[in-house]
């Protein structure tokens, strides 16, 4: 199973969320614990591939951006819109 660490960023973001995309999200979160490469996540690396950026889906709509770190831990930078997800990968991480 892996740890995950939340950044401030992720946390403010995840609050402002609806009700429902934050429950979507916490099932998501308990599917990527298990297995990061869990099917219905659809993870994948975010170019350009040396920011070592991930990203994988809540649902068609939204997407939570992280790192793998070490010893199974994973460090959630933001979530948020899909479009906006992948705008800000290139710049602020």
């Amino acid at each position: 199973m892996f740890e995950v660490v939340v950044t401030q960023e992720f946390v403010k973001r995840y609050s402002l969320l609806p009700i429902s995309i934050q429950k979507k999200a916490e099932k998501q979160e308990k599917f990527f614990r298990q297995n990061p490469f869990y099917p219905s996540l659809n993870t994948e690396k975010l170019e350009p591939k040396g920011k070592q950026l991930w990203s994988f889906r809540v649902d068609k709509s939204y997407r939570v951006l992280f790192r793998f770190g070490f010893n199974k831990t994973v460090m959630f930078l933001t979530i948020g819109p899909h479009d906006w997800i992948y705008k800000i990968a290139f710049k602020s991480f």
